[in-house]
Parts: structure tokens; C-alpha cells; sequence
């Protein structure tokens, strides 16, 4: 019986796309109306009312945003996205993960973060990943393995870090014909995109990049390497040019701040092409990392009005990844809303926190979920009522090193394990300083 009804509502969204499809300023609204009709038990009402908010004014930034996906991106590479997106890891993923979730009392993730490879071409300053060498790979089948048992569970949503993921660009198309019901993102410094990639993405439908860059070419220069900035643009072109859908990702440090959230910057990523912008902030992981880069309250208050002030003037879709905390009710990691995989097969519970009690190779991914680090991570959350100060270790490094000691979860830095004393030491100064404006711009904005 279940079956049958996630058939129908498959089959609805398809036919709203459809329709959608002959007049997308017009039609836009049947999505909507469809995924109302789809969303039983109000499971992304949320999500939904928000889209009805954002697409009311047909002038709007975000109107004039949904509707360059129609013009600018392959008919049918928007197709397979949109249902990938909006059937498989909307809706019918969301039933899948809760049974998940209330069976085994653990954390489901909606996306799962995975480095194919520790290998780069680049050496970029403050950036962990070249730490690992080149060393280290996931294999094909493993990355295969991973996702069938993500599907299993309701995850459609795999995000590729690194490492630079596009060393190997072959094995991940080859991932994309065989999961193409899936969505894949990867970040990536896009020097290894070329024209003939290009054209096998618009064969599988379903690979987006995001593109780091650091601000205008003196900033990115100075922390990716001579001439990056060019290679870039250049394959931010050739996506342009073939209608691919890409975004780009922004690591905002103590010396690109002002430059990376300028509007001069934020206007020339429109003008590239990119739809989607992800602006992280710089975090000291490693014993080599540069505490000198962690921006100031002051450069991060600025971050914050910024981009919040972007989202109602740019058709440009932007996500600050530690100052949007109170969007999603702080901490995602941990396998709340996702979760990272090294290129040795650990299972870390964010990203920027590379400590493990589980290998892939050992364990099942729901094994991982069920273990004691992501358990604990689990009862921790959210870490701190405040969600603008909602990380265990930038900005409550205490809690970090009582989740490690208390699981005897071990460094995953290959090449200089690092322990969690010597990591939040360095975050301690940074999670104090920040408190004071922290506890101001919450209580502004819940006023």
C-alpha cells in the first residue's frame, strides 16, 4: 500500500514538472500545489511554505532566481535534478530515514559528505586535506557500497570533498550512471574541468560542482596558487556555456573577509553563472593550522548581515554554513543532517572534525550511526541554546573534547594525528571572544 503511494506522488511531482515545463512563469505554482497535496504528514511543510513565500512576488530575487533555472540550464538536466531533488530526497526519502530513526533511536542523516581521494593538484593555505598526501582512496566499489546502503535508508543526497574529488572525475560519472535517481554535489577547485567533462555531465543528468574561490583574484591567488582565479573563470565558462547547473565555495578567512562578501563579489558570481553560493568559515583543523586566519566577531558580524541582506536583493541562492545555525537549530553534523567519510573509510561526525570510532570497511553505515561518537553527538544537541554559536568545537570547544575522551574516539589525520586538547585549545580564545556578540544579534533577531 505504501508503495503505491509514494507510485502517486512520484507520478504527480512528474507530471507538475511537466507542466511546469510548457510555462515555468506561470506554471511555477503547481509544484507547490503538488508537493501540498504529496506532503501528508507536514514533513516539509516548512521548505514548502517558504518556496509560497519566496515565489509570491513574481519581481522577487528568488522568482527571478527559479526562473533563470529555466532558461539557463539544460531542459533535461533541470528534469532529472529537479526530481532527483524534489521527489527522491524531499519526499519520499523523508518516511524512509524517520522509520530509520524511531526503529534504532540513532541519527539519519539527509546528506552524506564523502572524499573519494586525499590526492590534490593544489596546496591551499590553511586547508587540511593536502595533510593527507596522495595516499588515500575510496574505492569504486566502496563508494558504491556506501550509497546503496544510504538509499537503503532515504539518503539520495551524497556530497563529494576532498582532497580534490575531480582526480577521479571518471569513477564519479561512472558513480552517476549507476545511482541516477541521486543527487551528487562536489566541491571541488574546478582547475580539472574541462569541455569534454562538461559534455558527460549533460549525459548523467546528475552532477553539480561548487566551485571554491576565495573573492576577487588577489585573494584567491594568494591562498589556491598563481593563475587559479583564471582557471576558474574559465571553467565556470565552459559550465555556462554548456547550460550546467554550479555554484561556488567560499572559505571566509581573517584576510578575505570584506572582499568575499562584498556585493562587487557577490554580483560577479551572477554574472558567472553560478546559482548557489556556500560561504564556510575558516576552521584551525590540523597541528600545522594558521589560528591567525579564524575571522574576528567583528568580520563575522559582518558575514552575517551581508549575506542575509544578499538574500533579499540577489538571485542568488547563499548558504552561510556557521552563521545559519538558527535555520536548522544549530549543529547538523553527526548524522543529524549529515555526516563525513574520509578517504581511509572513517566515519567522522562533521566534516571539520576528524575523529572516528568506525571504519566503513568494518562496519555498516548504520552501525557507524549506533556508535558511541555519533550517539553522543546525538544527546548533545543542540550544543548550545544559542544557535549562532553552534559548533562543539569553534564555538564550544569544552564539548568536543568531553564527547572524544568520553567515546575514545581517535584522530583521523593520517599525517599528524592531532589531539582534541591541542585542537579546542586553539578555538578556546576565538568561542570567548565571540560569545558577547553571539548573545547580542540572537537576542536581536528573536526579539
Amino acid at each position: 500500500m505504501e508503495s503505491i503511494k509514494e507510485m502517486a506522488i512520484t507520478l504527480g511531482i512528474k507530471g507538475a514538472l511537466q507542466y511546469v515545463e510548457k510555462d515555468p512563469e506561470k506554471n511555477i505554482g503547481k509544484i507547490i500545489e503538488w508537493l501540498e497535496k504529496a506532503d501528508k504528514d507536514n514533513t516539509i511543510s516548512g521548505q514548502i511554505n517558504a518556496a509560497k513565500s519566496v515565489l509570491a512576488d513574481p519581481n522577487s530575487n528568488w522568482s527571478k532566481l527559479v526562473y533563470s533555472l529555466f532558461t539557463d540550464i539544460d531542459s533535461e538536466v533541470r528534469k532529472t535534478l529537479f526530481e532527483n531533488f524534489i521527489v527522491n530526497t524531499m519526499v519520499l526519502s523523508a518516511k524512509k530515514r524517520e522509520k530509520i530513526m524511531k526503529e534504532h533511536h540513532c541519527n539519519v542523516p539527509w546528506a552524506i559528505l564523502l572524499d573519494p581521494t586525499s590526492a590534490c593538484n593544489l596546496k591551499c593555505t590553511g586547508c587540511w586535506a593536502s595533510e593527507y598526501g596522495n595516499r588515500l582512496n575510496l574505492t569504486i566499489d566502496e563508494i558504491d557500497d556506501i550509497i546503496k546502503q544510504g538509499k537503503d535508508m532515504g539518503v539520495y543526497m551524497y556530497i563529494y570533498t576532498g582532497g580534490e574529488p575531480m582526480v577521479r572525475k571518471n569513477d564519479l560519472l561512472e558513480i552517476c550512471r549507476r545511482h541516477p535517481d541521486c543527487v551528487f554535489l562536489s566541491f571541488t577547485n574546478g582547475t580539472l574541468i574541462d569541455d569534454a567533462f562538461a559534455k558527460e555531465m549533460l549525459k548523467v543528468k546528475n552532477f553539480v560542482p561548487a566551485i571554491s574561490i576565495e573573492g576577487n583574484e588577489q585573494a584567491t591567488d594568494s591562498r589556491r596558487g598563481t593563475g587559479t582565479y583564471q582557471k576558474v573563470l574559465n571553467a565556470m565558462s565552459i559550465l555556462r556555456e554548456n547550460k550546467l547547473p554550479f555554484g561556488v565555495s567560499c572559505c571566509y578567512t581573517s584576510f578575505n573577509a570584506d572582499s568575499i562578501s562584498s556585493e562587487e563579489f557577490i554580483d560577479s558570481l551572477i554574472d558567472f553563472g553560478a546559482k548557489f553560493a556556500w560561504f564556510f568559515h575558516y576552521m584551525p583543523v590540523g597541528n600545522d593550522a594558521i589560528v591567525d586566519l579564524l575571522p574576528s566577531p567583528e568580520q563575522r558580524e559582518m558575514l552575517y548581515h551581508r549575506i542575509r541582506s544578499y538574500r533579499t536583493t540577489k538571485p542568488l541562492f547563499t548558504i552561510d554554513f556557521q552563521n545559519d545555525g538558527e535555520y536548522v537549530g544549530g549543529c547538523i553534523a553527526g548524522g543529524r543532517n549529515y555526516l563525513h567519510i574520509n578517504p581511509n573509510g572513517d566515519v567522522e561526525p562533521c566534516v571539520f572534525i576528524h575523529y572516528s570510532d568506525s571504519n566503513i570497511r568494518q562496519k555498516s553505515l548504520l552501525e557507524a550511526f549506533k556508535s558511541p561518537l555519533f550517539m553522543a553527538y546525538k544527546e548533545g544537541q543542540p550544543f548550545n541554546c544559542n544557535h549562532l554559536r553552534p559548533c562543539p568545537m569553534l564555538e564550544n570547544p569544552e564539548k568536543l573534547r568531553e564527547i572524544v575522551h568520553k567515546t575514545n574516539a581517535h584522530s583521523t589525520d593520517l599525517q599528524s594525528l592531532e589531539s582534541v586538547d591541542h585542537l579546542c585549545s586553539k578555538c578556546s580564545l576565538y568561542a570567548e571572544n565571540w560569545v558577547p556578540t553571539a548573545e547580542r544579534l540572537w537576542k536581536d533577531s528573536h526579539k
